[in-house]
């Protein structure tokens, strides 16, 4: 089957599902040891059909009507008379603006695609009532008419890379602009509303979610973020944390805003450092879903008169750099970051100046990672030798025990003498697991680096069209392939005096590891693949040169007292 895209119902983290994997993993390992001791997404979002303007650009002349007498607030009205929308083009981006409201309707980018290879749109066609970006929060305040909902006059700018937008009712009066650059992702958004004269405080919002609503449970990897400059961190929020009504924070920001997992809309602040940021729930039903799934919003505002610079594209990290260094933080490395950011490096680095292509950089860089690892497997490997020759002490022990059930207190009893026999014999028990647990951070390094290196997104290799996702083919090959030559190195391991139950077991672990990297992205399986290749051309070496030992011989039938129930 293919990858379902969209938005799927919540679902496990991978973070949670790759801790429980290596949990269960860990537990099979130790489980066997205690048991057996010779042992050594979703339909894609439709967006709801609607009736669009037809893009013009508006002219102030044909949105505005003229003035027809003063009103209570000692204001001119100054409305639109139809709504027309106003269409931005830069080297980078194709914004659709409306003059109803002063909203944008689409945020196009031009260099990137959707999953559906359409180009990413990174406001949400589904979220149908309510209002699009740049949407104005007055916190509660009331006025004569929603300036969400009024016919603008525009004025567009005369280098037609932005616009002013500005309605007044003669009580009501707001005034919106924004400005763009030919070839950047940075925009100049300016804003101010009064009442009978006297501002009022307002936020610019961001609502029903961001990013490319096609991947695979896109909604787990939108949030609302802030870098709080006074404790020097990165803070996110997801729409949970605003399921009681909308949640404010203020402080002194460096930049706030949204983001999903590649792509950012943040403001940084021009006049002021405080700034406010507010999460919002928006419950939106897509199409094809039966239950409404919470989407995140974001609100900011930096003081009565907002006046921002808005970064809105990739989490590119030479670009944020160049923007303000504290937007490298958007791209969070994870617990394992010491190793992930150089792991990125390194592959970045492979494919500029060797491979020129991701899917070889990385199958490069894992097989340098596995030759360095080399010495541990030889480490595991003595200490599986060691095991071995233990195996008629361990026999013994187990024949000691044999009659009495788990649940007997005199059990840790046969424990006990088994660790003492590894103790007195400098043997560790879980020697065997070394090379795995060792393999963990690296694992997950890759895993953060498939999820937030733009860099990665979309790149090909062979039949993969995207490392950064699952396979999009009916049948996922990789997985498959991954689980062959997982049997075919635990075929390869030495197994001598391991007990028939626990090789029975065992062999129920590739299949585990197949089912875990199905739906995972095609780089990650990529990682594992080529480690489980490196390691089958690596005990080719190690059986060529370093024999297994004969086994040892069963141990004598001689009588033995068995501590068992009279």
């Amino acid at each position: 089957m293919p990858e379902p895209s969209g938005n799927p119902k919540p679902e496990m983290s991978m973070e949670k599902r790759l801790f429980l994997f290596f949990a269960l993993t860990m537990l099979v390992f130790l489980g066997t040891q205690y048991f057996f001791k010779p042992a050594p997404s979703p339909k894609p979002v439709t967006p709801i059909a609607q009736k669009a303007a037809e893009p013009v650009t508006a002219k102030p002349a044909e949105a505005a009507s003229a003035a027809v007498a003063t009103g209570a607030g000692g204001l001119e009205p100054v409305q639109g008379t139809a709504e027309a929308v106003t269409v931005i083009d830069t080297d980078v981006y194709t914004i659709t603006l409306t003059n109803k409201g002063g909203l944008v309707k689409s945020w196009l980018l031009k260099k990137y695609k959707d999953n559906d290879g359409k180009p990413l749109n990174l406001v949400n066609p589904a979220a149908v009532g309510l209002p699009g970006p740049f949407a104005i929060d007055l916190k509660g305040q009331t006025t004569s008419t929603d300036p969400n909902n009024a016919l603008y006059v525009v004025k567009p700018a005369e280098d037609k890379l932005g616009a002013e937008f500005e309605f007044s009712d003669g009580k009501t009066s707001v005034r919106k602009s924004v400005q763009f650059t030919k070839s950047g992702y940075l925009s100049e958004v300016r804003s101010e509303v009064t009442y009978n004269g006297a501002p009022l405080s307002h936020l610019l919002t961001w609502r029903g979610g961001f990013g490319d609503q096609t991947v695979r449970n896109a909604i787990a990897q939108e949030h609302t973020v802030h870098y709080d400059t006074s404790n020097n961190k990165l803070v996110e929020k997801t729409a949970k944390d605003a399921k009681d009504g909308p949640f404010t924070e203020t402080g002194v920001f460096t930049f706030a805003g949204i983001q999903d997992g590649f792509f950012a809309a943040v403001a940084l602040p021009v006049d002021s450092s405080t700034m406010e940021l507010r999460t919002y729930n928006d419950p939106l039903t897509p199409q094809g879903e039966e239950k409404p799934q919470p989407f995140v919003g974001a609100g900011v505002a930096n003081g009565i008169q907002n006046r921002l610079s808005v970064y809105v594209g990739p989490k590119d990290i030479d670009i944020l750099r160049k923007v303000n260094p504290k937007l490298e933080t958007l791209v969070d490395w994870g617990f394992f970051g010491v190793i992930a950011k150089p792991l990125f490096l390194c592959l970045n680095w492979v494919n500029d100046n060797w491979t020129h292509n991701f899917g070889w950089a990385i199958i490069l860089v894992t097989a340098i990672i596995n030759f360095l690892l080399l010495p541990l497997k030889f480490t595991s490997l003595r200490s599986a030798r060691r095991m071995q020759a233990l195996q008629p002490k361990i026999q013994a022990i187990n024949a000691k025990y044999k009659d009495i059930s788990m649940r007997d207190p005199r059990k840790a009893e046969q424990n006990q003498e088994v660790m003492a026999l590894y103790k007195e014999n400098g043997v560790n028990p879980v020697g065997g697991c070394l090379p795995m647990l060792v393999q963990l951070p690296f694992f997950y390094a890759f895993y953060r680096v498939l999820n937030i290196a733009i860099e990665l997104r979309g790149a090909p290799w062979l039949w993969v069209t995207d490392l950064s996702r699952a396979e999009t083919l009916p049948i996922h090959l990789l997985p498959l392939i991954l689980v062959a030559t997982q049997f075919l190195m635990q075929r390869m391991t030495p197994a001598a005096g391991v007990d028939p139950n626990q090789q029975k077991m065992m062999m129920f672990m590739p299949l585990i590891f197949g089912f875990m990297f199905y739906y995972a992205s095609a780089g990650l399986v990529l990682y594992w693949l080529t480690g489980n290749v490196v390691g089958v051309l690596q005990q080719l070496i190690i059986n060529r040169f370093m024999p297994m030992p004969p086994p040892p011989p069963p141990p004598a039938k001689a009588p033995v007292k068995r501590v068992g129930k009279k």
